[in-house]
């Protein structure tokens, strides 16, 4: 475990550039005056048996926005949160109640627009002990593990597209089992995926 940890945390320590929704939709034209809301999102590597896993949810079906969509933990950054990182660190304890004192941050990755108006800053982390998984009601439905060597495969994501406010819009998936993992939150993985390789 620890020689892959050493390599996330090489790969994040690297260079790169920013990811966006909008990146397999070169067409797309954005407002240049345009204003985005910081967010951030825990990506929680987990060890088990077989190896190291992400926590990822299902976002509750009763969402006004992105019902039942597979996430990560987190969301916009508060007044009271001090940076990114520690909105993400309190998303996730709201959420899936993961303590913040048994994560440690292993970094960044580059910001990521969402076509809902958020620049979204993915912190990698690793939890060194088990917890509790509490899902706070009405927000998320589940919380699961998928293993990290899947999500960190390039050849596991495919394009697919369906038609969005009246146009055709392509982004990434990233199946596991029964998860279909799409948008920004596999655009988010593949930028991750990209530096490990």
């Amino acid at each position: 475990m620890t020689d892959h940890i050493s390599d996330i945390r090489a790969a994040l320590a690297s260079s790169g550039t920013q990811s966006s929704d909008f990146d397999l939709n070169p067409e797309a034209v954005l407002p240049a005056d345009r204003v985005l809301r910081p967010a951030g999102v825990l990506a929680p590597i987990v060890e088990r048996d077989d190896g190291l896993h992400l926590l990822l949810t299902k976002r509750s079906s009763a969402l006004k926005h992105h019902p039942g969509q597979i996430a990560f933990p987190g969301g916009k950054q508060d007044d009271t949160d001090a940076d990114v990182i520690a909105a993400a660190l309190r998303e996730a304890r709201e959420e899936i109640g993961l303590p913040e004192d048994i994560v440690d941050v292993l970094g960044t990755l580059p910001t990521h627009e969402t076509v809902t108006g958020f620049s979204v800053t993915p912190v990698i982390a690793l939890v060194r002990d088990d917890f509790d998984i509490k899902p706070e009601p009405g927000e998320v439905d589940e919380v699961f593990s998928v293993p990290l060597d899947h999500v960190l495969d390039p050849q596991n994501f495919v394009i697919q597209s369906r038609r969005w406010r009246g146009t055709r819009r392509h982004y990434f998936t990233v199946p596991y089992g029964p998860y279909y993992i799409w948008g920004a939150t596999a655009r988010m993985l593949r930028a991750w995926a990209d530096r490990m390789t």
